[in-house]
């Protein structure tokens, strides 16, 4: 098994510093406590003119059991009947968002995430997407791109069908690793017939893409251990892989407090699997799209990457970049017009809000011209692994290297190092910058001093 590309671990460790992921720019911790529910209802409002397709995820907060990784906001309970009063409080925000909102526009994506959104019952599931449908007009074009985040421990074949009669197409199943060892150490036992059974049905479904979701950095993992779990997933051929960086930050988030740090890989054993992990899927056929995503070379991942058309949101990378999302749901973020807009991370003040019919807006921003340049220049950079500096002059109608010369100038001692290489006003990270893309990124991020620290995960 060759390395892809020349591997360079002392020039890795030296850039492996901690930043953004960059799911926004300005990023969630520039979002203001008084940005109103008055403010999204304007952006609401103007996003009409534009005529884009709406984007809608649903944040399903409820998981049965703790996953002891988890950075999630969840919420724990075995009682189901806690869905009911959910999915009304739901149906409550779709009816005050709806008089903002041209509902003649296309519904063209929609994610349902989580949680566990397979907490909900067959039914709970029936009942949520009819009243999507009755308040936004759900889509049932070949192209939709309709997903759902799936615990395979929590869902079965009949489960899977039900869902494709509901019109999702596209599932993301939850494995983070099929070493006993590893799930034991982090509360997740996923025997992987449970994995293969839910894959089997998906194809001989139809489902048109299906993505699993890997941990790397977790307790106990090594190289080897990690190498033998991608070689059973590759098996398994699914057209997506998201293989997220374990970040371990347990005083951020509750659950990660029953994982020892002194079990988890060193940072040489975790760039070697990060190592194995690239070799292994490009070996395979993967295509590596950025950050911790891989796709196969026919996936709308990969062919949105080669359009130039690809897009960076909360739920990672996305085919649909000409979309306005709405969040729905606690904690849910909503990218409309020049806004982001973030309902509460409290289930309480979420309900409060709804049952007082008010919108749930908790905080959110107002983007200024200089942080619309920057989101161009950092997504094009996230999702290309390259910036046309020209295209950006165009849309903005400025000199985009006189404007953004000071992230220019930060770029040069990465472009000495070979993580990007410049051709006039073209830039394009190499394989090595390509690993390292969110501190590139962090060039162009003028409001990164103000929130250094803890705040953030280590690059890989």
């Amino acid at each position: 098994m060759a390395d892809p590309f020349a591997w360079d671990e002392a020039l890795l460790r030296r850039y492996d510093t901690s930043g953004p992921r960059y799911a926004s720019y300005p990023t969630a911790l520039s979002f203001r406590d008084d940005f109103s529910a008055q403010d999204y209802q304007a952006a609401l409002a103007r996003s009409n003119g534009g005529g884009k397709s709406l984007s809608l995820y649903i944040h399903i907060p409820f998981c049965r059991q703790p996953c002891s990784y988890c950075a999630c906001n969840t919420i724990m309970t075995q009682d189901t009947r806690l869905a009911e009063p959910y999915i009304s409080r739901l149906d409550r925000e779709m009816v005050l968002v709806k008089p903002y909102l041209d509902t003649r526009r296309e519904v063209a994506q929609l994610h349902w995430g989580g949680g566990t959104p397979t907490f909900f019952s067959l039914d709970q599931m029936s009942d949520l997407i009819d009243r999507l449908d009755a308040r936004f007009g759900l889509s049932g074009a070949r192209d939709r791109d309709y997903a759902i985040e799936i615990d395979p421990r929590e869902a079965d074949v009949f489960t899977l069908r039900h869902l494709q009669a509901l019109g999702f197409n596209r599932l993301s199943l939850g494995v983070q690793d099929l070493d006993p060892k590893v799930q034991s150490a982090v509360n997740r036992i996923q025997p992987r017939i449970l994995t293969e059974v839910l894959i089997d049905e998906a194809d001989r479904l139809g489902f048109r893409s299906l993505n699993l979701d890997l941990i790397y950095g977790l307790p106990f993992q090594t190289r080897d251990s990690f190498a033998d779990t991608l070689k059973q997933v590759i098996a398994m051929a699914p057209a997506r892989l998201s293989i997220f960086n374990y970040a371990h930050l347990p005083n951020r988030f509750r659950p990660q407090q029953h994982i020892r740090e002194e079990d988890l890989p060193g940072a040489e054993e975790k760039l070697a699997i990060l190592r194995t992990t690239i070799a292994m899927l490009t070996e395979a056929g993967y295509i590596h799209i950025g950050m911790d995503h891989f796709a196969r070379p026919n996936d709308s991942l990969a062919l949105a990457q080669q359009q130039n058309t690809l897009q960076r949101n909360f739920q990672g990378y996305s085919s649909h970049a000409e979309c306005d999302l709405v969040g729905l749901g606690v904690s849910a973020i909503s990218r409309i017009d020049d806004v982001y807009a973030q309902n509460p991370i409290s289930l309480d003040a979420y309900e409060s809000a709804l049952d007082a019919s008010r919108l749930p807006t908790a905080r959110g921003i107002r983007l200024t011209f200089d942080d619309q340049v920057r989101r161009y220049a950092i997504e094009r950079l996230m999702c290309d692994m390259a910036l046309d500096l020209d295209r950006l002059g165009e849309v903005f109608a400025i000199d985009a290297p006189r404007y953004l010369a000071n992230a220019l100038a930060r770029l040069e001692q990465p472009e000495r190092d070979g993580l990007i290489t410049r051709q006039g006003n073209h830039l394009v990270a190499t394989p090595m910058g390509r690993l390292l893309i969110r501190h590139l990124a962090m060039a162009f991020d003028d409001r990164l001093p103000r929130h250094k620290g803890p705040h953030y995960s280590r690059i890989l």
